[in-house]
């Protein structure tokens, strides 16, 4: 669901390719990508591209080959380790094997040569795992990520809010990415928790508390995860208001929930666009994006 919003489609190989650009690092799915400079049939037509690149830092070449990727199978290691040294000797720069400031990638796929500039993901998402405060209902950090993602693909000049933030996790995630979200909550403890995770990331929002109904502003974008723990029921009628508040406030709704509610979702006015269910372990939750 995260790759159909960020890219308009999705695909079960261990590859895409998309003229969308964007940072790997966003995604707890993606590993690597390539920004294509050249491509060719032929491995020495890549050779020769190479002797157009200038470089005025340190660089190094990698061959991404190293698995199966889709039909086209593995390179093993010396032949890899030959392809990268034939076209790096024809790029003008310093060769630095250990911390280059840029890195090229190459790689064969279905026939056909490509060379690039290589970006590999940092898995940002992992590091918030140890915050301050955490509770063993929230959504985990990888699922908040893809969830902020689904929510707002292309953040820029989007006004995002998560009207039940918990201890901050979405919001944690969605800053970490840049994006202009802030938080609430009806509970003031909770508030205080999300707070300060916000802060241990050296990150900054806005956690307000209250319900959803006293939200006056409106933003483009809401992340609701609804209330489903002992702690926080909530009835039929408690949760179509929830819903029916989020369709006040927002644009567009990214709704988390552990329970069917697609009759108050429609009810409430609004076309479910995409769906996907998140599993972790026995429990089960359904993510809607809904306009």
């Amino acid at each position: 669901m995260e790759m159909r919003s960020f890219f308009g489609f999705d695909t079960q190989a261990n590859f895409l390719i998309s003229d969308i650009k964007v940072d790997p690092s966003r995604s707890p799915f993606i590993e690597e990508r390539l920004e294509v400079l050249f491509e060719s049939n032929e491995l020495d037509e890549i050779s020769n591209f190479a002797k157009t690149v200038q470089v005025s830092s340190t660089f190094k070449v990698i061959n991404l080959n190293k698995f199966d990727i889709g039909d086209t199978k593995k390179i093993p290691h010396p032949e890899r380790r030959k392809i990268e040294r034939e076209v790096g000797l024809n790029i003008d720069g310093e060769p630095e094997l250990d911390h280059p400031d840029k890195i090229f990638g190459i790689l064969l796929l279905e026939k056909r040569w490509y060379f690039g500039i290589y970006e590999k993901s940092e898995s940002v998402w992992r590091q918030h795992v140890h915050k301050p405060n955490s509770y063993s209902t929230a959504l985990n950090t990888r699922v908040a990520r893809a969830v902020a993602n689904i929510a707002a693909p292309k953040p820029e000049n989007l006004r995002i809010i998560d009207p039940c933030c918990g201890i901050g996790t979405v919001v944690v995630e969605g800053l970490s990415m840049g994006m202009n979200i802030v938080g609430r909550d009806i509970s003031p403890l909770v508030c205080v928790g999300a707070r300060e995770n916000i802060s241990y990331f050296g990150l900054e929002s806005n956690i307000t508390k209250g319900p959803i109904a006293e939200v006056t502003e409106h933003y483009d974008v809401a992340i609701v995860d609804l209330p489903y723990n002992i702690y926080s029921h909530i009835t039929d009628d408690e949760q179509f208001d929830l819903i029916q508040n989020a369709r006040r406030i927002a644009d567009k709704v990214v709704f988390v929930t552990v329970e069917p509610i697609d009759v108050f979702v429609i009810k409430a006015g609004f076309i479910i666009k995409d769906r996907c269910i998140a599993k972790k372990m026995q429990f089960e939750r359904q993510i809607l994006l809904c306009q």
